[in-house]
């Protein structure tokens, strides 16, 4: 408390130093003046003594405005007035507080990074352990000599489920800072069989024709990425057609094009459909949509610098256009 005193006083007396000097060489000219026109004595005096009385009154004014700024310091709190008021010991004040609120923050947002990556840690070992049951009951399944029309329900599901699994993978894989791109050679073609052949239970099921012709597109671009990119359109494709046929196929250029017959989207949707949690009219009339598959597809086009785009009309169809021309670099955030 008496270092806090003694502080104020010293820090008050530093920012007085200009009206101390004043007032001492007012004191100076008075007494000049006295000295050099012999005016009697209680002239000086008396001027002398308003004038300390002044700066008295002043200083204590001052004093009392200082000591509510520094108030003001200690509790984080700044009026616009401090400016006109400052000195070395406010700003040491502000200083020093601002440090610790830094501190403060620093330390809290360590504190989310690792709640966060805790979290994320959590969410998938949870992923990878869930995937265990849901293999053994696709095994089970497919041992069944008598296919009935139930258990291939159940197969359908299960691949919807494995879906839904990979896309909270997938999410939490892009949210993940740090991870690089692992740049190769890419044969598209053999992806595009790949996920074909995954979803060739949902095509036969569901009796939708496939229109596949060879694209004989290669790539450099992160494999694993693209082929989630890919199964994330196909998915959707079958999601939303419950009849009719998918085409896929490819430009010159390197646009890769996967159109179907489905329900389509309408005009009043389809600016949204890339923002998180956006399912539309045609995803809450079908339930089927959790509004998460186009957004993680739009960060992925985005952490590979290439293009998604999305047309489409309610009841006639969606075509999805994913270019991978890389025609201009941009930074992904």
């Amino acid at each position: 408390m008496a270092s806090n005193k003694i502080a104020l006083t010293r820090g008050f007396l530093n920012y007085l130093r200009p009206q101390i000097l004043l007032f001492l060489l007012q004191t100076l000219i008075f007494g000049a003046v006295y000295f050099l026109t012999r005016q009697e004595s209680r002239v000086f005096t008396t001027a002398f003594q308003i004038c300390l009385l002044v700066f008295i009154l002043s200083s204590g004014i001052q004093f009392y405005l200082y000591a509510a700024k520094v108030k003001r310091a200690k509790s984080t709190q700044y009026a616009e007035t401090d400016a006109f008021l400052s000195s070395d010991y406010i700003h040491e004040i502000y200083e020093e507080n601002y440090m610790n609120l830094e501190e403060t923050l620093l330390r809290k947002k360590q504190a989310d990074i690792e709640k966060q990556s805790e979290m994320m840690d959590y969410f998938s070992l949870w992923i990878h352990q869930i995937k265990t049951p849901l293999s053994a009951m696709s095994l089970i399944l497919q041992q069944q000599k008598d296919q009935t029309p139930q258990q291939r329900k159940l197969e359908q599901e299960l691949i919807h489920v494995n879906d839904y699994i990979h896309l909270a993978l997938n999410y939490l894989k892009l949210e993940e800072t740090g991870k690089e791109l692992e740049i190769e050679r890419v044969d598209v073609d053999a992806i595009i069989r790949s996920v074909l052949k995954k979803y060739a239970i949902l095509f036969i099921y569901n009796k939708i024709s496939l229109d596949f012709e060879p694209t004989n597109l290669v790539i450099q671009s992160d494999k694993k990425w693209v082929q989630v990119l890919i199964e994330q359109i196909l998915s959707n494709s079958l999601k939303y057609t419950e009849t009719g046929t998918i085409i896929i196929t490819a430009t010159p250029d390197q646009k890769l094009i996967i159109e179907d017959t489905g329900s389509g989207i309408s005009k009043e949707d389809l600016p949204k459909i890339f923002e998180k949690g956006y399912t539309g009219l045609n995803g809450r009339l079908h339930d089927k949509s959790t509004g998460i598959g186009l957004f993680i597809s739009k960060k992925i086009t985005q952490r590979m610098n290439i293009t998604l785009t999305i047309d489409s009309e309610l009841g006639k169809g969606t075509q999805a256009i994913i270019d991978f021309s890389r025609k201009e670099t941009t930074l992904f955030e």
